[in-house]
């Protein structure tokens, strides 16, 4: 057995593990007693004028992507990660299985901060370790390209192992975004894509 191969069995069990203790934990017990799970402001985004790509190899605009009649989710990781990635993909994970049969009502983005190493291949092997199903789509793009993308969002890390744990919200009613800083639970997930969709009673955190 080569060490690579061992290499990528170490890192499967590690997020399959990761994504487990995800899911139990955040049925609704929230994180930390008396701390906030997740932080939340109104953000503004200028969408750049970039392609991306996604695990099925089609290049697409960003722009088109985003522009969706629907709440779009954003999250920024790489297929790689054992540390926050599994944690933001478990609530993805958790949100489609929460929607069932319409988990077309969200649109669910992942987009690559490791490009060099992250292709088509390697987007769909993440896919499908969590489950993902339509609605739910992992991009990446060259070097350059990417990094104006995290720009956008302010989201920009110089080192991959770096990055925060980043969840960004297009509302489906005015095109406003939210970020959410740390990690919600899946309970707050839906909450906040019901506001997303324009239903006022439901709230997440607030900021």
């Amino acid at each position: 057995m080569t060490r690579r191969v061992v290499r990528k069995r170490v890192v499967r069990a590690a997020q399959i593990a990761l994504v487990l203790i995800v899911s139990m934990a955040s049925v609704d017990l929230g994180w930390a007693a008396g701390d906030p799970r997740y932080t939340r402001t109104e953000v503004t985004v200028a969408l750049p004028d970039v392609e991306v790509i996604n695990q099925n190899g089609r290049v697409v605009s960003l722009q088109e992507i985003m522009a969706a009649d629907k709440p779009v989710f954003v999250e920024f990781i790489f297929a790689t990660c054992t540390t926050i990635c599994p944690l933001l993909s478990a609530g993805y994970a958790s949100m489609q299985r929460k929607l069932g049969e319409d988990r077309d009502r969200v649109r669910l983005i992942s987009i690559t901060i490791d490009p060099e190493n992250d292709g088509p291949e390697e987007l769909t092997g993440y896919l499908k370790r969590y489950g993902a199903r339509s609605g739910w789509d992992f991009y990446t793009g060259t070097r350059e390209d990417i990094n104006t993308v995290m720009r956008s969002f302010d989201a920009y890390v110089p080192d991959k192992m770096s990055h925060q744990p980043l969840v960004f919200i297009r509302s489906s009613v005015d095109g406003s975004w939210v970020r959410l800083y740390g990690f919600a639970s899946s309970a707050d997930l839906m909450a906040e894509f019901q506001r997303a969709e324009g239903e006022e009673d439901s709230v997440g955190v607030e900021e």
